[in-house]
This record gives structure tokens, sequence and C-alpha cells, in this order.
């Protein structure tokens, strides 16, 4: 199965008002970010265990470990949680900064150093999650264009 399955599968998966949700979710970062990067992690590690939610990635990054490796990952997550959805904005240095920005202008969401996670997409102001998006991936690709002025 490609990518574009797994995601169309993960998302059919999901019971019928957050399927709708993570669908307009996955076309709606697909417009903000259009010719990304698209990934899909099944939650599962190396043994087949799962260790986590599966994540729909959009964008690519690149981390270099103290030990100078490097590993490409995504920049923005999508994933379905038990409570509702949730959206991961990765690489962002001050984890302070998504609370202190949009925490209190997005909606009933709760915002932490990295993710943004509500109940359902009617609960949450789109143009502030954009905006939000915006902001990480430039600030992790350095592409000061898709900053919202």
């Amino acid at each position: 199965m490609n990518i574009q399955e797994q995601i169309e599968t993960y998302i059919t998966s999901q019971t019928k008002p957050k399927r709708s949700d993570m669908e307009e979710l996955h076309r709606f970062i697909l417009q903000i970010l259009p010719g990304c990067k698209v990934w899909f992690l099944d939650g599962k590690n190396s043994a087949n265990k799962t260790v986590s939610n599966p994540n729909i990635g959009y964008g690519l990054r690149t981390i270099q470990y103290a030990d100078g490796t490097m590993k490409e990952f995504y920049q923005i997550g999508l994933s379905a949680n038990t409570t509702g959805i949730s959206v991961y904005i990765l690489g962002i240095e001050d984890k302070t900064y998504l609370a202190q920005t949009y925490g209190k202008t997005i909606g009933k969401a709760s915002v932490t150093g990295y993710c943004i996670k509500f109940k359902t997409l009617k609960d949450i102001h789109i143009d502030v999650l954009e905006a939000a998006i915006r902001y990480g991936v430039a600030a992790t690709s350095g592409k000061s264009d898709l900053v919202p002025s």
C-alpha cells in the first residue's frame, strides 16, 4: 500500500464526525503546503508493537543529533486521538511559543510546546491554526514567506 492509500485507510477508519474533520484538515494542510512531502507513520516500532497513534506528516526537516547523525522527519503532524484530533508543529525551539502566541485565540483547544489538541474542528478558529502551522514550517525551514503578516 502506498502512502496515499495508507492515509486514506487511516482517515476512513475514524468514526464519522472525526473522519470528516480529518479529511478537511488533510486537504487544508495540503493547501497551505502545496507540493510538500507527505508521510504516514503507523505508530508501530520495528517489533511491530504499537508505540504511538498513527500520524500523517507534512513537510520535511532534517534533525541533527548530538552524535552527528542526521534524520529526516516531518514538520507538521495530524493524528486522531481518543478525545479528538492533534496537530503537531514540530521543531520549534521555544516550547512556550505556541501556547503564548495562539493558545488564547485558537478556541477550545489545549496548546502545548508542540501540540494543538481539540475535540472537533468547529471548536477552533481555523485561521489561527493556519497561522500556527505557517509559523512552524517557517521556523523549521527558513521560509519566511509562509509566516502570516
